[in-house]
């Protein structure tokens, strides 16, 4: 039977990979695990009597792009943290962004441009969904440098003017998957124009928006409303899961511009999986209420403090602007995983496993990625231990 070609040189996803380096050698000690980005702080109260008085909602099929409550909830966030309004034909609840991020490239990236295959902008390291969804439409993936040379962001304005030319597509995301790099308004800015001039549309996967350090990081939406961009080049997507605690809900939306929502509800319709109703409801919830996103936040801002204290004057080491990850400098990223795993029972993900092999090297392949998930004393029990094992 034959395959597609397209998917023959794809690596396997980041966690099957691990678990073969990993799994078939005894942990070294008591697993702290600290490889996937799972939220374990404790998710709002509500969520319970909500589904509990919403059940009978599963007897019924949901609708497809958001309940009216649901997409208020979410023009009202917006609103309040973005100081943007924005009608709710602007707005489509997803079940997860990674839905909304793959199904965003099928609906909007044309087949071809200026004569030739598209291309596909992301930054490298980036989320796998980025490339999967580029090789299904066809299009060419170019996979640009997001390292400390580059403040942990892809210059795309530094590609040559034929590539950007055929590019319909460009991804980002702020606060950076891995390495916790936000983008500034000028950032934004200055990627905006290029869109502009090289028409293609911008997706900005800002699932991290709301764990930040000192300053909440700027959004699109915002930046583009500032600088009248035109909205149909800019698609946002945000999710619950980092937010709210709420990973299993698989609730997030997309936000674009009516054009382009018009594309992605009519694919949606045939193809899309719509969030069960109590889940709507539940979601309805968290967009409305702050409370538990600060609580949450102050949680994480205390482990960037211990991460700053137990990596203090080690060299390379970078405070994350925003997210939930550290990207740790190693001089190979699988031998160190392999060795915490081993002598220590931390467990870690390579680099590289985010990251392709562009212009003959890995971005990725010195560093680990490390999930400040868990809750803070295992945190800095596993931190502590991964600094003497692999920095002692």
């Amino acid at each position: 039977m034959a395959f597609p070609e397209r998917f023959s040189n794809l690596p396997d996803y980041a966690f099957p990979r691990l678990r073969k380096l990993l799994d078939h050698h005894p942990a070294g000690g008591a697993p702290i695990a600290m490889t996937i980005g799972e939220p374990k702080h404790a998710m709002p109260d509500f969520v319970g009597p909500i589904l509990a008085a919403n059940l009978a909602g599963f007897g019924v099929y949901p609708p497809n792009d958001g309940t009216p409550e649901l997409l208020a909830s979410i023009a009202g966030w917006v609103q309040r943290r973005y100081g943007v309004a924005l009608g709710e034909d602007r707005f489509m609840v997803l079940n997860g962004t990674r839905e909304g991020l793959f199904n965003a490239c099928i609906a909007l990236c044309p087949e071809a441009k200026r004569g030739g295959q598209p291309v596909v902008l992301m930054p490298n390291p980036f989320y796998q969904v980025y490339a999967v969804a580029a090789l299904t439409v066809g299009a060419e993936p170019v996979y640009v440098p997001a390292t400390a040379a580059t403040g942990h962001l892809p210059d795309y304005a530094g590609l040559a003017p034929d590539v950007l030319d055929r590019v319909t597509v460009a991804y980002i995301c702020s606060p950076a998957n891995p390495q916790g790099a936000v983008a500034s308004r000028d950032y934004w800015k200055t990627l905006l124009a290029l869109a502009e001039k090289h028409d293609f549309q911008i997706f900005a996967d800002e699932c991290y928006s709301e764990i930040w350090r000192s300053a909440p990081p700027p959004g699109i939406l915002e930046v583009a409303a500032e600088v009248g961009a035109d909205p149909e080049r800019v698609v946002a997507f945000h999710s619950l899961s980092k937010r709210s605690n709420l990973p299993g809900l698989r609730s997030g939306f997309v936000a674009a511009g009516v054009q382009s929502m018009e594309r992605l509800r009519k694919l949606r319709a045939f193809a899309g999986a719509p969030l069960p109703l109590p889940l709507q409801r539940v979601a309805e919830a968290a967009w409305a209420d702050e409370a538990h996103v600060t609580q949450s936040r102050a949680l994480y801002q205390r482990k960037f403090a211990l991460a700053d204290r137990i990596f203090a004057g080690m060299q390379g080491y970078q405070t994350p602007e925003g997210g939930f990850f550290l990207w740790l400098p190693v001089e190979d990223g699988e031998a160190a995983a392999l060795k915490l795993w081993t002598e220590t029972g931390v467990r870690v993900l390579p680099g590289a496993y985010l990251s392709r092999e562009a212009g003959g090297q890995n971005p990725g392949k010195g560093y680990i990625r490390v999930a400040l998930v868990a809750p803070e004393d295992e945190t800095e029990r596993g931190l502590t231990t991964l600094r003497d094992c692999i920095y002692g």
